[in-house]
């Protein structure tokens, strides 16, 4: 009887891992809608839970409620900047290939403020090769270019799938909220683990989602703005294009935005133009630092920020096998392994 049962259970735990298999292939189409409607839902959950305090326990008119609210404050922003995005994009490439925006001419200015030794260690290694320098910046301005025009084109051409997929989002979203209590309970119970980890890794889960989201999204749409804007007020052509750039790179810690305002800055100093160089080391460093040091920190947490060294690592990692999912898939599965490795340490010195 034993074995017949054994033989029951074995066959039980094959099945729930196929079908497991399963679900996941058949859901793959929609990974990119399902991962960020489980991200919208987690994010808005605390709105939702005192919406339905205050309609009443009416969920659904709550879950209605915060959905719209999503919209506005999410995805309609981040549709509008992306649009944009590409536009600029397009108009920074035309203004290159028609020669209205030198980048050649900024490096030969920068090139003949250098030292006569600087230039002629450059020269070694042909980096003083001012045409070939301008030819591969307008190749890599080219690339750029086409891939966002791809990037257009492929949303036009595959508008249905677009339109499915984000009518997915927006349902599995609603679903999530309105039943994301009930879904986090059953999620809990099947996790064949004791409850004090069980307890541990769902609460870092949900830490490090709302944190990289809430957080690191807010400081760098902060920082991007302040960025895109000071490169606007000094003159600096495509400040949009830049101003996105920096809020992209502010999602890495360490280096972040200074790889974009830092090397603008560089070159109002070699080419004389003294004042505008300090205005934006000042404002970069004094606006978009003071951001970074007193925001984060607010919305993040400091007891639930992981290593910057380790952030940096995950994300570039996740973004590179993940693409944008990646920023936060990378630190979400580093928080975790940090947290799994935590239990079990203790578990040892435990016995």
């Amino acid at each position: 009887m034993n074995n017949h049962q054994s033989v029951h259970q074995s066959f039980f735990h094959i099945l729930l891992f196929v079908v497991t298999i399963a679900l996941g292939w058949v859901l793959l189409p929609f990974f990119g809608a399902i991962f960020w409607g489980a991200i919208l839902a987690l994010l808005f959950q605390p709105m939702q839970r005192w919406l339905t305090v205050r309609f009443g326990k009416r969920r659904n008119l709550a879950a209605l409620t915060t959905l719209a609210a999503a919209i506005l404050i999410v995805i309609i922003p981040v549709s509008v900047v992306a649009v944009t995005l590409v536009q600029e994009v397009a108009l920074v490439y035309t203004r290159i290939k028609s020669g209205d925006l030198n980048f050649g001419m900024y490096f030969q200015h920068v090139l003949h403020a250098l030292p006569a030794s600087v230039q002629q260690l450059l020269g070694r290694y042909g980096l003083d090769d001012i045409p070939g320098v301008q030819s591969k910046l307008m190749e890599g301005a080219s690339r750029i270019s086409q891939f966002a025009a791809a990037q257009a084109l492929l949303i036009g051409q595959n508008t249905f799938q677009f339109i499915v997929s984000f009518g997915v989002m927006l349902y599995l979203v609603f679903f999530l909220l309105r039943d994301g209590g009930e879904i986090g309970r059953r999620i809990r119970r099947a996790l064949p683990l004791d409850p004090a980890p069980k307890q541990h890794l769902i609460a870092k889960f949900t830490t490090v989602v709302r944190a990289t989201v809430k957080g690191n999204i807010a400081v760098a749409a902060v920082q991007g703005f302040l960025g895109g804007m000071i490169f606007w007020i000094l003159g600096i052509n495509g400040s949009l294009l830049w101003g996105v750039l920096m809020a992209f790179l502010s999602l890495l810690p360490a280096v972040g935005a200074a790889l974009v305002w830092a090397p603008a800055a560089l070159y109002f100093f070699m080419t004389g133009e003294i004042w505008r160089g300090l205005v934006l080391v000042a404002f970069c460093v004094v606006v978009i630092g003071l951001v970074d040091n007193v925001l984060r920190p607010i919305l993040v947490g400091k007891d639930t920020k992981m290593p910057d060294w380790v952030v940096l690592i995950s994300t570039l990692g996740g973004m590179a096998l993940f693409g944008i999912n990646g920023f936060v898939i990378g630190p979400l599965v580093a928080a975790l392994f940090m947290a799994s490795w935590d239990i079990f340490s203790q578990d040892e010195d435990g016995q």
